[in-house]
Protein backbone atom coordinates (compact mmCIF):
# COMPACT_ATOMS: atom_id res chain seq x y z
CA UNK A 1 0.00 0.00 0.00
CA UNK A 2 1.51 3.54 -0.94
CA UNK A 3 1.90 5.56 1.91
CA UNK A 4 -0.13 8.62 2.36
CA UNK A 5 1.91 12.30 1.81
CA UNK A 6 3.03 14.07 4.44
CA UNK A 7 0.06 17.23 5.88
CA UNK A 8 1.79 20.57 5.87
CA UNK A 9 0.10 23.62 5.56
CA UNK A 10 2.50 26.58 7.10
CA UNK A 11 2.47 27.62 10.20
CA UNK A 12 -0.12 24.52 11.39
CA UNK A 13 0.89 22.94 14.14
CA UNK A 14 2.48 18.97 14.52
CA UNK A 15 2.29 16.35 17.52
CA UNK A 16 5.00 14.17 16.53
CA UNK A 17 5.55 10.34 17.74
CA UNK A 18 8.72 8.09 17.08
CA UNK A 19 9.15 5.03 18.83
CA UNK A 20 11.79 2.34 18.82
CA UNK A 21 11.62 -0.63 16.53
CA UNK A 22 9.66 -3.70 18.62
CA UNK A 23 9.65 -1.22 21.62
CA UNK A 24 13.06 -0.99 21.71
CA UNK A 25 14.45 1.23 24.97
CA UNK A 26 16.00 4.65 22.98
CA UNK A 27 17.11 5.69 26.24
CA UNK A 28 18.73 3.85 29.16
CA UNK A 29 21.08 6.46 30.92
CA UNK A 30 21.34 9.94 31.07
CA UNK A 31 24.01 10.10 28.77
CA UNK A 32 21.31 8.92 26.00
CA UNK A 33 19.25 11.48 27.24
CA UNK A 34 21.49 14.10 26.73
CA UNK A 35 22.74 12.90 23.41
CA UNK A 36 19.23 13.05 22.42
CA UNK A 37 18.92 16.82 23.20
CA UNK A 38 22.26 17.12 21.06
CA UNK A 39 20.48 15.86 18.30
CA UNK A 40 17.54 18.07 18.91
CA UNK A 41 19.33 21.35 19.30
CA UNK A 42 20.04 22.59 15.31
CA UNK A 43 16.10 22.14 15.48
CA UNK A 44 15.38 25.75 14.64
CA UNK A 45 18.89 27.06 13.16
CA UNK A 46 19.77 24.23 10.54
CA UNK A 47 15.86 22.65 10.29
CA UNK A 48 13.51 25.44 10.57
CA UNK A 49 11.34 23.09 12.77
CA UNK A 50 10.31 25.22 16.47
CA UNK A 51 9.98 22.80 19.50
CA UNK A 52 7.22 24.02 21.93
CA UNK A 53 7.17 20.73 24.30
CA UNK A 54 8.58 17.52 23.95
CA UNK A 55 9.01 14.24 26.61
CA UNK A 56 11.72 11.79 25.87
CA UNK A 57 10.28 8.62 27.13
CA UNK A 58 12.14 5.25 27.62
CA UNK A 59 10.43 3.90 24.31
CA UNK A 60 9.43 6.66 22.33
CA UNK A 61 9.79 10.56 22.17
CA UNK A 62 6.93 13.68 21.96
CA UNK A 63 7.81 16.62 20.25
CA UNK A 64 4.99 19.78 19.26
CA UNK A 65 6.39 21.84 16.46
CA UNK A 66 5.76 23.81 14.06
CA UNK A 67 8.05 23.80 10.51
CA UNK A 68 8.92 26.41 8.61
CA UNK A 69 8.05 24.23 5.81
CA UNK A 70 7.24 20.86 3.93
CA UNK A 71 10.81 19.38 4.37
CA UNK A 72 11.84 21.11 7.73
CA UNK A 73 10.52 18.57 9.65
CA UNK A 74 11.12 15.10 7.79
CA UNK A 75 14.46 17.04 7.36
CA UNK A 76 14.94 17.01 11.36
CA UNK A 77 13.96 13.41 11.84
CA UNK A 78 16.21 12.21 9.46
CA UNK A 79 18.95 13.49 10.97
CA UNK A 80 18.11 12.85 14.55
CA UNK A 81 17.20 9.18 13.70
CA UNK A 82 20.58 8.95 11.54
CA UNK A 83 22.94 10.19 14.80
CA UNK A 84 21.18 8.46 17.30
CA UNK A 85 20.94 5.11 16.42
CA UNK A 86 24.64 5.39 14.93
CA UNK A 87 25.44 6.49 18.87
CA UNK A 88 22.99 4.31 20.55
CA UNK A 89 23.73 0.78 17.67
CA UNK A 90 28.04 2.12 18.61
CA UNK A 91 27.85 2.44 22.68
CA UNK A 92 25.44 -1.03 22.56
CA UNK A 93 27.28 -2.55 20.18
CA UNK A 94 23.92 -3.54 18.40
CA UNK A 95 22.99 -3.44 14.60
CA UNK A 96 19.81 -3.14 12.81
CA UNK A 97 16.97 -0.70 12.69
CA UNK A 98 16.46 1.35 16.21
CA UNK A 99 13.32 3.22 15.40
CA UNK A 100 10.19 1.45 13.94
CA UNK A 101 9.84 2.89 10.69
CA UNK A 102 8.07 6.17 9.67
CA UNK A 103 7.88 9.07 12.40
CA UNK A 104 4.03 9.34 13.13
CA UNK A 105 2.43 12.88 13.71
CA UNK A 106 -0.78 14.45 13.61
CA UNK A 107 -1.45 18.27 11.82
CA UNK A 108 -3.58 20.01 14.83
CA UNK A 109 -5.95 22.82 15.15
CA UNK A 110 -3.57 25.11 16.87
CA UNK A 111 -6.82 27.52 18.29
CA UNK A 112 -8.61 24.21 20.29
CA UNK A 113 -5.82 21.41 20.24
CA UNK A 114 -2.50 22.99 21.11
CA UNK A 115 -2.78 23.59 24.85
CA UNK A 116 -4.55 20.31 25.33
CA UNK A 117 -1.14 18.69 23.45
CA UNK A 118 1.35 20.01 25.26
CA UNK A 119 -0.41 19.03 28.24
CA UNK A 120 -0.58 15.51 27.12
CA UNK A 121 3.11 15.15 25.89
CA UNK A 122 4.58 17.08 29.76
CA UNK A 123 2.39 14.80 31.60
CA UNK A 124 3.34 11.51 30.12
CA UNK A 125 5.61 10.28 32.27
CA UNK A 126 2.90 11.09 35.06
CA UNK A 127 0.32 8.63 33.07
CA UNK A 128 3.22 6.58 31.81
CA UNK A 129 3.83 6.05 35.84
CA UNK A 130 7.44 7.07 35.68
CA UNK A 131 6.99 9.91 38.26
CA UNK A 132 4.09 11.35 40.42
CA UNK A 133 4.18 15.46 39.29
CA UNK A 134 5.63 16.22 35.28
CA UNK A 135 7.70 18.28 37.25
CA UNK A 136 9.78 15.08 39.03
CA UNK A 137 10.84 14.52 34.93
CA UNK A 138 14.07 15.93 33.69
CA UNK A 139 13.45 15.17 29.95
CA UNK A 140 10.43 17.12 29.07
CA UNK A 141 9.52 20.85 28.57
CA UNK A 142 7.47 21.20 31.71
CA UNK A 143 10.23 22.64 33.61
CA UNK A 144 10.33 25.45 31.17
CA UNK A 145 6.97 25.95 30.09
CA UNK A 146 5.34 25.84 33.79
CA UNK A 147 8.62 26.91 36.01
CA UNK A 148 9.99 29.12 33.94
CA UNK A 149 13.37 27.41 33.60
CA UNK A 150 16.11 27.92 31.00
CA UNK A 151 15.62 25.37 27.57
CA UNK A 152 17.57 25.97 25.19
CA UNK A 153 15.37 23.41 22.89
CA UNK A 154 11.96 25.16 23.31
CA UNK A 155 10.84 28.19 21.37
CA UNK A 156 7.45 29.51 22.71
CA UNK A 157 4.09 29.08 20.64
CA UNK A 158 2.17 32.71 20.61
CA UNK A 159 -0.80 31.21 22.05
CA UNK A 160 1.26 29.81 25.41
CA UNK A 161 2.89 34.03 25.40
CA UNK A 162 -0.75 34.77 25.12
CA UNK A 163 -1.06 33.29 28.60
CA UNK A 164 0.01 36.32 30.32
CA UNK A 165 2.01 39.84 30.12
CA UNK A 166 5.20 38.25 32.22
CA UNK A 167 6.96 34.72 32.54
CA UNK A 168 5.54 34.98 36.05
CA UNK A 169 1.59 35.30 34.64
CA UNK A 170 2.20 32.79 32.08
CA UNK A 171 3.80 29.56 33.92
CA UNK A 172 1.56 30.32 36.55
CA UNK A 173 -1.45 30.16 34.01
CA UNK A 174 0.14 26.69 32.57
CA UNK A 175 0.70 25.18 36.54
CA UNK A 176 -2.92 25.52 36.69
CA UNK A 177 -4.03 24.08 33.66
CA UNK A 178 -2.38 20.62 34.97
CA UNK A 179 -4.58 20.68 38.18
CA UNK A 180 -7.17 18.43 36.53
CA UNK A 181 -6.53 15.70 33.94
CA UNK A 182 -7.21 15.98 29.88
CA UNK A 183 -10.51 14.28 29.57
CA UNK A 184 -10.08 10.85 28.14
CA UNK A 185 -11.72 11.63 24.97
CA UNK A 186 -9.15 14.04 24.18
CA UNK A 187 -6.65 11.54 24.64
CA UNK A 188 -8.06 9.39 22.93
CA UNK A 189 -8.39 11.75 19.98
CA UNK A 190 -4.97 13.25 20.12
CA UNK A 191 -3.48 9.30 19.71
CA UNK A 192 -5.76 8.06 17.08
CA UNK A 193 -5.03 10.69 14.83
CA UNK A 194 -1.56 11.11 15.90
CA UNK A 195 -1.52 7.02 15.37
CA UNK A 196 -3.42 7.33 12.03
CA UNK A 197 -1.18 10.52 10.76
CA UNK A 198 -4.62 12.28 10.33
CA UNK A 199 -5.46 16.34 11.56
CA UNK A 200 -6.49 16.54 15.00
CA UNK A 201 -9.29 18.91 14.83
CA UNK A 202 -12.72 20.32 14.35
CA UNK A 203 -14.59 19.30 10.84
CA UNK A 204 -14.54 22.76 9.44
CA UNK A 205 -10.42 22.81 9.98
CA UNK A 206 -10.16 19.37 8.59
CA UNK A 207 -12.52 20.24 5.63
CA UNK A 208 -10.12 23.67 5.06
CA UNK A 209 -6.86 21.34 5.16
CA UNK A 210 -8.42 19.25 2.95
CA UNK A 211 -9.14 22.07 0.30
CA UNK A 212 -5.95 23.75 0.95
CA UNK A 213 -4.11 20.69 0.73
CA UNK A 214 -6.27 18.03 -1.50
CA UNK A 215 -5.72 15.40 1.20
CA UNK A 216 -7.93 13.73 3.24
CA UNK A 217 -7.85 14.52 6.55
CA UNK A 218 -9.98 11.55 8.68
CA UNK A 219 -10.62 7.95 8.11
CA UNK A 220 -13.35 6.90 5.81
CA UNK A 221 -15.54 4.75 7.48
CA UNK A 222 -17.35 2.03 5.64
CA UNK A 223 -20.88 1.64 5.92
CA UNK A 224 -22.11 -1.83 6.62
CA UNK A 225 -24.44 -3.35 4.09
CA UNK A 226 -27.92 -4.62 4.85
CA UNK A 227 -28.53 -8.19 5.23
CA UNK A 228 -29.53 -9.60 2.31
CA UNK A 229 -33.25 -11.24 2.79
CA UNK A 230 -32.99 -14.36 4.02
CA UNK A 231 -29.86 -14.15 5.76
CA UNK A 232 -29.15 -15.66 9.25
CA UNK A 233 -28.72 -12.56 11.77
Amino acid sequence: MARRPRCFVDGQVHHVVQRGNNRTALFVGENDYQFMVTCLKPAWEVHGVAIHAYALMKTHIHLLVTPSSATSLPRLMQSVGVRFAAYVNHRRRRTGALFEGRYRDALINSESYFVACMRYIENNPVRAGVVRRPGDFPWSSYRANALGRDNELVMPHPIYCSMGRTTEERTSHYRALFRAPLPDETVKAIRDNTNGAWVLGEADFRAWIEATTGQRTAPRFRRRRPAAPGARA
